[in-house]
């Protein structure tokens, strides 16, 4: 989603930064190709009115315009602008103290309402929260039941009963809460293939009967600019708290997701990208306009890969990893972290300049899947050793895992460009100096990145190289 607008915008970049001094022409030529392309991805009207006037007001100002680097300042503002648009800073779940913390979610049918709620669940599990999941749609056939599935699949419980009063449910369900020591309760309730009375009367009874910390609306991101009335409506008849946007991996244009915050007032809290229950992540406004702009968003990248590594922090291989050890059993072990972070497209896309590679089709997604049934056919002491590989070895290795011996060359090439990165990884980790050495001078390849452990951006352009590859 956003791919198609993502490329426009960059692409306007790349004609300004070829031209060196701006004119005010130059200026006008590029705010009408963004007012076209956002016009494009189905962002409300009036929002890109006011974007495009208020970016162009301050791309116009003298110190741009006389500056060294005028397509530089440009690409500054937007982001600044399109950060703005999408809500400045991300706004966190406000869970009051007292027990339980009541959260209740509403939305359309066909939203993803119910999945949302089991999603919220997991994470919230996941940081130490023991949550309830309360079934409160009595319309939709079978709604109670997928809730229980998805619950079941996360262990979550999940509370319903066979009454027709979703009031009541939301009431016993929060009083089964009490009962059980739960200190979050989420309520699903039903929606409606379109705004009705009804619903809405609903919503607010089981609002004033539960009195919930959060009421989140739960928007179709693939519904694109008419979703802005469905949001306006729900704010104004049930006053949401924020909004969870649903399906963002979808190839719809993504409009929604822009104007919402601009519009309605209400922030975007998470969004969604697959069916995984842990793919609901909290939005930060500020990564997605450099996602869009094609700066990457390295910082999520580091904090899925923390989150994995301390959910398997109790092995013991990860200090020998971690020394840069490795061995091709730890490359199926890598393999199974990068699926849990999102699989091998998101970590790329996460890169600045990866979803232009995926978009034309340098990144075969399932490289790591083929190595691992390559590394399968070995025995334990050629995955522990894989310095015994010689060429009779590879032959059989080939045969057993139905590729060709050239697939496994390319194999061992990776392992050791693996293993040469995480060894500069890890040096760089322990650059600090030891009291009473003296330090020597070393070569540096540029500036560090914050929070990348010491990593230069070369050592970053080289690690998008081997992903690449």
């Amino acid at each position: 989603m956003l791919e198609n607008l993502s490329s426009r915008l960059q692409g306007i970049f790349s004609n300004l930064r070829s031209k060196g001094r701006l004119t005010e022409s130059d200026i006008n030529d590029a705010m009408r190709e963004i007012r076209m392309a956002l016009l494009e991805a189905d962002v409300n009207y009036k929002v890109v009115k006011r974007f495009v006037a208020e970016t162009k007001e301050r791309c116009l100002a003298a110190e741009v315009l006389d500056s060294l680097t005028p397509a530089q300042n440009v690409v500054k503002i937007v982001l600044d602008e399109l950060t703005k648009l999408l809500g400045e800073s991300n706004v966190r779940l406000d869970l009051s103290g007292r027990i339980p913390n009541v959260i209740m979610l509403v939305g359309l049918q066909g939203s993803g309402k119910t999945t949302a709620c089991a999603k919220l669940a997991y994470r919230l599990k996941r940081e130490g929260h023991s949550p309830l999941l309360v079934a409160c749609d009595v319309y939709r056939p079978a709604a109670a039941d997928q809730l229980e599935t998805l619950g079941a699949e996360i262990g979550v419980k999940v509370f319903r009963e066979d009454g027709a009063d979703p009031v009541k449910i939301a009431t016993d369900g929060v009083q089964c809460a009490i009962d059980t020591l739960r200190d979050v309760v989420i309520i699903d309730t039903a929606g409606r293939l379109h705004v009705d009375e009804a619903m809405m009367e609903e919503a607010a009874a089981i609002k004033a009967a539960t009195a919930p910390e959060e009421v989140l609306m739960v928007v179709d991101a693939m519904t694109g600019q008419d979703v802005v009335g469905v949001v306006e409506a729900f704010a104004e008849q049930v006053d949401f708290d924020g909004v969870i946007m649903s399906k963002m991996d979808g190839d719809a244009r993504g409009g929604g997701a822009l104007s919402i915050r601009e519009v309605t007032g209400k922030p975007i809290k998470f969004i969604s990208s697959g069916e995984k229950p842990d793919s609901l992540e909290e939005f930060h406004p500020d990564r997605l306009a450099k996602r869009i702009l094609g700066m990457g968003d390295v910082v999520s990248l580091i904090e899925s890969a923390v989150r994995v590594q301390q959910e398997e922090a109790e092995n013991l291989e990860a200090e020998r990893m971690a020394r840069g050890n490795i061995t091709l059993n730890d490359f199926i072990t890598m393999n199974r972290q990068v699926h849990k972070m999102g699989g091998i497209s998101k970590l790329i896309s996460a890169l600045p300049g990866g979803d232009k590679m995926l978009g034309e089709g340098q990144v075969d997604e399932h490289a790591l899947d083929h190595m691992e049934v390559i590394i399968n056919s070995m025995t334990i002491e050629e995955r522990e050793r894989p310095e015994v590989l010689n060429a009779g070895r590879r032959k059989r290795i080939a045969a057993g895992a139905g590729v060709t011996v050239t697939d496994v060359n390319n194999l061992m090439k990776q392992y050791l460009e693996t293993k040469k990165m995480v060894k500069k990884m890890t040096a760089s980790l322990d650059q600090r100096p030891q009291k009473g050495k003296k330090k020597g001078k070393k070569k540096r390849r540029g500036m560090s990145i914050p929070g990348m452990g010491g990593m230069s951006m070369a050592d970053l352009k080289d690690l998008q190289k081997m992903l690449k590859q």
